[in-house]
């Protein structure tokens, strides 16, 4: 490992945390002070807009509070060998998330508390009918194919704000992490990121049916589990571009409960999908995957560029 990473940058971890945090939180104070919450009309602006915080932690801290010599390459931004050293994790984090979520949902209702209609888009066409639509004559099929494509072809819109959580929490904070051991870099970040969320946990945000208290668990179990993924990918690939790509189809596939559901079944996300406890078993499977196949601890997670450092004496803790 690069000897800048022998030893956790306190200084730049604490000022990256406390930068993407109180803004983010800052934000959220309308949704607070109109009294309406996540149905605020600006609330979809907010979430987007809290969704750049970490990047811009990432930028003053890297830039001002703990200055490193090449901020782009070391977040993760640029790297050696380009995107035809990633482009694989990329495919993964394009097509990996779609089929996580449609693994979820069977095991959701193999343990009974997901209704689905895998064939007549049932649930779907009520829900067109009430709710997502308001012309009722919208047929089904488009319905299903306008939320295919969402999920696999539109979903590259949400990259675009993923890029502003990734680049912070897995192209900073993880990689900043690293002497704590992968493990405890995945689990520290997974519950740092769980917690930003808590404004919006409050107002009911992805857990609006269990009590606040459990609903911070959960987010910082589904976080730690999935940010275990996507930090696979990022140190893996040596590039923040594939957990960014991953994340942004992460959130593009919340639409497939929705498609595949019963009538009269509402969603739970407590327990259906991938931010259920049926979904995580999946996320476990997944990881135990990697680390039965060897690639997790994945192995020279920062990259040595060879011929920097020859002829220099290199300085290592005993």
């Amino acid at each position: 490992m690069d000897t800048e990473y022998d030893r956790v940058d306190v200084r730049g971890v604490v000022g990256f945390v406390l930068l993407a945090y109180l803004p983010a939180w800052l934000l959220t104070l309308p949704m607070w002070l109109t009294g309406q919450g996540l149905s605020w009309v600006w609330s979809p602006v907010v979430l987007v807009a809290m969704m750049f915080m970490p990047a811009v932690a990432t930028f003053v801290t890297n830039r001002w509070i703990s200055p490193r010599r090449r901020m782009l390459r070391e977040t993760g931004i640029t790297g050696p060998g380009g995107i035809r050293a990633w482009w694989r994790y990329a495919l993964i984090g394009w097509f990996g998330p779609p089929l996580a979520m449609m693994l979820a949902l069977l095991v959701g209702h193999a343990f009974g508390v997901y209704r689905a209609d895998w064939g007549d888009f049932s649930g779907l066409a009520e829900q067109v009918r009430f709710s997502l639509i308001d012309n009722p004559d919208v047929p089904t099929g488009t319905a299903v194919v306008i939320l295919a494509a969402h999920t696999f072809l539109l979903g590259w819109l949400n990259v675009i704000p993923a890029f502003g959580e990734e680049w912070g929490w897995r192209g900073y904070l993880t990689r900043a992490l690293l002497p704590l051991g992968q493990p405890g870099a995945f689990l520290v970040t997974g519950v740092l990121w769980g917690l930003w969320h808590a404004p919006l946990l409050v107002l009911g945000y992805n857990y609006p049916t269990v009590p606040v208290v459990v609903s911070f668990f959960m987010m910082i179990c589904f976080c730690t589990l999935v940010g275990t993924l996507l930090g696979w990918l990022r140190l893996a690939s040596h590039s923040v571009w594939p957990a960014v790509i991953g994340h942004g189809f992460l959130n593009a596939s919340a639409t497939l409960p929705v498609v595949f559901s019963a009538p009269g079944q509402p969603v739970a996300n407590a327990s259906v999908g991938l931010l259920g406890w049926s979904g995580w078993i999946v996320l476990v499977l997944l990881i135990l995957v990697l680390i039965a196949l060897h690639r997790l601890p994945v192995p020279n997670p920062v990259p040595r560029e060879p011929g920097l450092t020859r002829g220099v004496r290199r300085l290592n803790r005993r």
